[in-house]
């Protein structure tokens, strides 16, 4: 199984300036961590990958230092990762974003099952995975909460709707975005950190 999770490198505060001109957050100078909904689709990605088998690549698009996310991810055991960059980028919105992965996910290959993390804590839309969806053509589920199996040409999982759970199936290639709590992130390797 080919597992593709979308990462996104946010300030570690909430302490963040905007341009009052451009509405943009001021990220120079600002510590910066993984979105810590992404950490959940990434452990959800590696888990899939143990019981099934496969490969887990990650992507993120960001300026050159949103490169540290991708060492973080391949610390904790994904394969292999591409950084989307340019100057252009800067402050780009939910559709401009989510129209940049999509086209990249398209150059770096072909995926049983995208995941990303339910929302950004800087962004906080919970859109950009939904439009990646509809743009890349393939089923979306939301608010995965559970993944109940894997089969031969798609996957169930259990969607947290307002007011009960449904068990959904998609076909494969689709794209799902996961809840917290879904697993607990596992800690990045020491070994696997020092190799990089």
């Amino acid at each position: 199984m080919k597992i593709l999770v979308c990462i996104k490198q946010v300030p570690g505060t909430n302490k963040v300036e905007v341009d009052e001109k451009t509405g943009v957050l001021k990220r120079n100078g600002a510590d910066s961590k993984m979105n810590p909904y992404d950490l959940y689709a990434l452990e959800t990605g590696l888990r899939l990958k143990e019981k099934y088998g496969g490969t887990v690549s990650v992507i993120t698009m960001g300026p050159p230092q949103a490169k540290t996310v991708l060492y973080e991810a391949f610390s904790m055991g994904a394969d292999n990762g591409a950084l989307i960059t340019d100057r252009k980028f800067g402050g780009a919105d939910v559709l401009a974003t989510s129209r940049t992965l999509s086209q990249g996910i398209k150059k770096f290959g072909k995926f049983d099952i995208i995941l990303c993390g339910l929302q950004t804590t800087d962004g906080d839309t919970a859109q950009v995975g939904p439009e990646v969806a509809e743009m890349l053509d393939v089923p979306n589920v939301c608010n995965v909460q559970k993944i109940e199996r894997v089969e031969k040409d798609g996957i169930v999982v259990d969607m947290d709707m307002p007011h009960d759970i449904e068990t959904v199936k998609a076909s494969f290639p689709c794209l799902l975005t996961v809840q917290k709590d879904i697993y607990q992130p596992r800690l990045p390797s020491y070994l696997r950190k020092k190799k990089l």
